[in-house]
């Protein structure tokens, strides 16, 4: 998953993006300022967006008006000082999806950016099912048929990413969207590689391949 912070603080903000690229494994974009915030999220594609409301240049609230008026959908947790009921109000109707105050503790953002995760696939719950596979993306741990999958971490990542859209078919191009930050080169066959070490180790010898290639079109998960 690919995750964008807008925040001016750059201590928080390097606090926030490590907590969520060791403790989820997600891809983490910062953006110092409303204007570039606004910019990263017209160029590229998000799971969620992590909003402070006091920003230089374009403050949150604006930016937050503007994507929604654009028909942007991606889910956005507003995080600011503000806690007053007129306030809060305020951002849930301009289109945020939740809010946190500061401060706050690490734990509750890392969960509540889970869990809007989750909604925006159309996957409340934190375990997914795909067949006799199962992801538990609260502890990032896989199992088919009740053993135990030892993956590696971008292995999982590209698991859970095809495992929030089953039956869909999913391009090369937007996984590498999803699961890099900006800084990414694009261009290369690691996608290829996870996907045959996904193969490797989710098959049991006695059924079909779970992930399946679209010749031209990207990668299927299916029970």
């Amino acid at each position: 998953m690919r995750v964008l912070i807008v925040e001016d603080e750059p201590r928080l903000a390097e606090n926030i993006a490590r907590s969520l690229r060791e403790s989820a494994g997600y891809a983490v974009d910062i953006a110092p300022d409303g204007e570039e915030g606004l910019f990263l999220m017209q160029s590229n594609s998000y799971d969620v967006v992590l909003l402070d409301l006091m920003l230089p240049l374009l403050d949150g609230k604006e930016l937050l008006s503007r994507i929604r008026q654009a028909g942007q959908q991606t889910p956005v947790l507003v995080v600011t000082a503000r806690d007053d009921k007129e306030s809060v109000v305020a951002l849930l109707n301009s289109g945020a999806d939740d809010y946190l105050t500061k401060p706050f503790d690490l734990g509750e953002l890392l969960a509540r950016t889970k869990a809007l995760v989750r909604r925006g696939k159309g996957q409340p719950s934190p375990v997914l099912i795909i067949g006799d596979i199962q992801l538990n993306t609260v502890n990032r741990t896989v199992t088919r048929a009740g053993k135990i999958v030892t993956l590696t971490a971008m292995e999982y990542r590209v698991l859970e990413y095809l495992a929030h859209r089953p039956r869909a078919v999913i391009s090369k191009t937007e996984l590498l969207e999803h699961l890099y930050d900006y800084n990414w080169e694009k261009f290369s066959n690691v996608i290829e590689v996870y996907i045959s070490g996904l193969r490797r180790k989710l098959t049991d010898g006695s059924t079909g391949q779970f992930i399946q290639t679209i010749r031209g079109q990207g990668y299927i998960l299916q029970d």
